[in-house]
């Protein structure tokens, strides 16, 4: 017998680690931040700060998000950061929004 309530449960299960991606995704200074790394095509090693109007503290903090997330790696060598854009959890990321809302080419 199918159960409609174990599905659900699954779904929600599996859902996790999207809605913390999501939510990661969720502020315009964090999606300035991928932008940035994206748009160099290599890591970036202490300039994120330098080309964004916010203070140290608070890039260190969106990127501790999304590092978090798993949407970039990140390497800590003294005073000096490194930071990638993890193409893996990115596509990952995509093809599961396509999934997700895959079916809505047929709608309205």
């Amino acid at each position: 017998m199918y159960d409609v309530h174990m599905e659900a449960e699954q779904n929600i299960t599996v859902f996790d680690s999207l809605a913390i991606a999501c939510k990661a995704l969720s502020h315009p200074a964090r999606l300035a931040i991928l932008q940035t790394l994206s748009s160099r095509g290599a890591c970036i090693c202490g300039e994120i700060v330098e080309v964004m109007p916010l203070s140290q503290a608070t890039v260190s903090q969106h990127l501790k998000t999304l590092k978090d997330a798993g949407l970039i790696t990140g390497e800590v060598d003294g005073p000096r950061s490194c930071y990638c854009i993890n193409t893996d959890a990115m596509c990952d990321l995509r093809e599961r929004f396509g999934q997700l809302f895959g079916s809505l080419g047929n709608c309205c």
